[in-house]
């Protein structure tokens, strides 16, 4: 990335790079996995939902997953009116309930409520639930779907309770984020097997979510053999969800430093971005990831232009201390990125741009407009 940096001149600061070619590297180690497994693969939009990348996923996988109408959407823009969407969410609207089960393919509900309420509207759709399998594999309580007290899914051992055969075509459900291994998976197949088998022959398909990064799963005999066993057991479809593991190595923050100064014996230096453009950093209180990474002598704090006293990019150490003007790029930001970002103080947006492998182009940027109509009322 440093090299196309150079060769392509670019100038804009701060920028957002899609790499285009990590994003299609993901997809073939996913269409591989899924020719092995024969498991269907969904993007999750949630994480980067900008149009070419859900067009460029929605090309080479089985369809996107959604959270919400716009997201729906957007997806049926990008995708056309033959793909498939797939629905969960636990803020279904009953006005707009109507137009998502024309959108979307497949709608698992979240509540018992949600499910005999909506459902009850009619739609082509295939009526699923999302079911919460009480089983915690997270330490941060802010990311564990299976939480005391979850708002997500239905308890399955309330499961025994609905008289749902028939009425219900799918399962699903989401246990991890950012998880790199297949124990969390295989455990809670175990547990839930029990409702499987009690309705096989009404069920058509089960969603395993989302939150495994397949990419950095080295042995994935495991997940090959559980796909497998569910589609000859059950003659199930297999969904799996991923959308950090996609994009999340394919972006770039591109951004330079625009002032430094000593604060209490350590160098500071300003850059022209914020943390406000990739929020994770502050929710997560962990350093961003350089680009390309220096083990120097010289202490450095990188800082983002707001006045938020927390707008920390991290410590670093450098060789000798980066000048004002100078570019700091920061990796791995393609997921939860510009979806969350914001422009808090006023800072305009970063300029988007895509790279295939050999051209830089831009694809969208922000003005002042842009703020102006988001804050004016009335003209």
């Amino acid at each position: 990335m440093e090299a196309c940096l150079r060769e392509q001149g670019l100038t804009d600061s701060p920028a957002f790079i899609v790499d285009e070619t990590a994003i299609r590297k993901s997809l073939r180690d996913l269409a591989e996995l899924r020719e092995e497994s024969g498991c269907k693969v969904l993007y999750s939009m949630k994480a980067l939902p900008l149009q070419p990348v859900v067009e460029l996923a929605a090309q080479e996988l089985d369809g996107i997953s959604v959270s919400s109408l716009f997201e729906a959407r957007l997806a049926r823009e990008c995708i056309g009116a033959d793909g498939s969407i797939h629905l969960t969410s636990p803020g279904l609207r009953n006005g707009e309930f109507a137009e998502l089960s024309k959108l979307c393919s497949h709608i698992s509900f979240n509540s018992p409520g949600q499910w005999q309420t909506l459902a009850a509207k009619g739609g082509e759709y295939s009526p699923g639930l999302r079911i919460n399998p009480k089983l915690s594999f997270l330490s941060d309580l802010r990311f564990d779907p299976c939480r005391p007290h979850s708002k997500l899914g239905i308890d399955i051992e309330l499961l025994d309770q609905l008289d749902w055969a028939g009425d219900v075509e799918g399962l699903h459900f989401h246990t991890v984020f950012s998880c790199q291994d297949f124990s969390p998976l295989l455990r809670t197949m175990e547990k839930i097997s029990k409702a499987l088998s009690k309705q096989a022959s009404a069920l058509k398909w089960l969603n395993l979510g989302g939150g495994y990064l397949f990419s950095q799963i080295e042995d994935k005999g495991a997940f090959v053999q559980l796909v497998k066993a569910l589609k000859g057991d059950f003659a199930l479809d297999v969904y799996i969800e991923p959308g950090k593991d996609i994009v999340g190595r394919a972006g770039y923050l591109c951004t330079r430093v625009i002032d430094r100064f000593d604060s209490d014996g350590k160098t500071v230096l300003i850059v022209d971005s914020t943390v406000n453009h990739h929020p994770e950093i502050f929710e997560y209180q962990r350093a961003a990831e350089l680009l390309n990474p220096q083990q120097g002598e010289v202490p450095v704090i990188l800082a983002g232009s707001s006045c938020l006293a927390g707008d920390l990019f991290g410590e670093y150490r450098f060789d000798k201390t980066p000048e004002i003007g100078e570019r700091i790029v920061f990796k791995n930001l393609g997921a939860y990125s510009l979806i969350k970002a914001n422009r808090f103080n006023g800072y305009n947006l970063p300029t988007i741009y895509n790279w295939d492998g050999k051209n830089l182009m831009q694809l969208k940027q922000d003005d002042y407009q842009d703020y102006r109509k988001q804050w004016r009322v009335g003209g």
